[in-house]
């Protein structure tokens, strides 16, 4: 399996670097391990649900 470091991912998913390394420490992230300091994360994972946005088409008027 191939990997990317957290800086790879960010970039690829247009979010923060920081961001990245807080959903791989809450294990968001599927396949995701730490090696010393560095995260690996699975090249072919896919960036995780943000929980805090509701969605829009449930509204009711």
């Amino acid at each position: 399996m191939e990997y990317m470091s957290a800086p790879q991912a960010a970039e690829k998913w247009g979010i923060s670097e920081r961001r990245v390394q807080i959903l791989c420490k809450e294990n968001r992230i599927p396949g995701v391990s730490k090696l010393g300091y560095m995260w690996l994360i699975p090249k072919d994972a896919e960036k995780p649900v943000d929980g805090r946005r509701k969605s829009f088409g449930d509204k009711k008027e």
